[in-house]
């Protein structure tokens, strides 16, 4: 079970190796959103007993991205919320810091001018903000030697977004991405690396992309799955508790399904990207019932 308020940041994490590439979860800050939005149609009663929320109704959320280093690659998937906000979203949402994300990636050696790659899920602010900063009074790309892959029916929905989400996107988290040369517009599933593929899922939000970094199956290794809003936390892993934001909750519940039985005939371990305590973990079928059964700490 979740409590309630923010966690201790781990900064002596060392990752896990799937495959040959080492994973590491990167904290990239914490903030509060509505559970009645998190949970949808799911009654108040359930989704508070594992996520308990403030007076306000808003449950604590955290953004997690991951690390990704190996074969001269080092690999970013997701950049949270980044600095950029206004005063009145960082109120909305509790925001109260941003972390540095070259601090944190100093951690481990780097600098934001060594990452290679920045792998986007979807273009909603809390998943791209980080991607650029302010400079001069610009917004300009966070990673300046790193390719962006977004894909490109998301990046169509963000240019021309529908009335419901359309308060999701903002331009100064993408379009520097564009202007500087770095963007680069992927097209369904694809091998994007050696050992690393992409997945496109569909319900929470057109072209939602994640990645699968794969283990060796001959080997029966492990591989990773980074679930983005698919998800979010692992609270979420019942197949009909989905958020008020999917645009398709038919689809999403589909989706999921599938995901998960593959999850657990190929050997997944599922990264969580909004959890505030469990960044990823096993899972496991029982009486065709699928649940959480090990925490992992990447």
């Amino acid at each position: 079970m979740h409590k309630s308020g923010m966690p201790a940041q781990d900064d002596k994490r060392k990752g896990m190796k799937f495959g040959e590439y080492e994973c590491i979860s990167i904290d990239l800050g914490n903030f509060y959103t509505d559970g009645g939005a998190m949970f949808g149609v799911v009654p108040k009663t359930l989704w508070k007993k594992k996520i308990p929320p403030d007076k306000m109704n808003r449950i604590p959320m955290r953004a997690v991205s991951l690390l990704i280093k190996g074969k001269r690659r080092n690999i970013l998937v997701d950049t949270g919320y980044g600095s950029k906000l206004s005063e009145k979203l960082n109120k909305i949402y509790g925001i109260t810091s941003c972390p540095d994300i070259d601090v944190s990636l100093s951690r481990h050696g780097l600098t934001i001018n060594d990452v290679t790659d920045v792998f986007i899920t979807h273009l909603h602010f809390d998943h791209i903000g980080g991607a650029t900063h302010i400079k001069n009074n610009q917004p300009v790309p966070s990673f300046p030697n790193a390719v962006y892959y977004i894909q490109k029916k998301q990046w169509e929905a963000a240019i021309h977004p529908n009335i419901r989400d359309k308060s999701s996107y903002i331009d100064d988290n993408y379009l520097p991405l564009k202007k500087n040369g770095l963007l680069k517009l992927t097209d369904g599933p694809e091998k994007l690396f050696p050992g690393i593929e992409t997945i496109v899922t569909q319900g929470h939000t057109p072209g939602q992309q994640h990645i699968l970094i794969k283990g060796d199956p001959i080997k029966n290794e492990e591989s990773l799955f980074f679930c983005a809003d698919l998800i979010p936390t692992s609270a979420h892993i019942p197949i009909a508790w989905n958020m008020a934001y999917d645009l398709d909750p038919l689809t999403i519940m589909e989706e999921k399904a599938h995901f998960l039985k593959r999850a657990i005939k190929e050997n997944w371990i599922l990264f969580f990207e909004h959890d505030t305590y469990i960044t990823a973990a096993r899972i496991t079928e029982k009486n065709k019932k699928i649940t959480l059964s090990e925490k992992v700490t990447i």
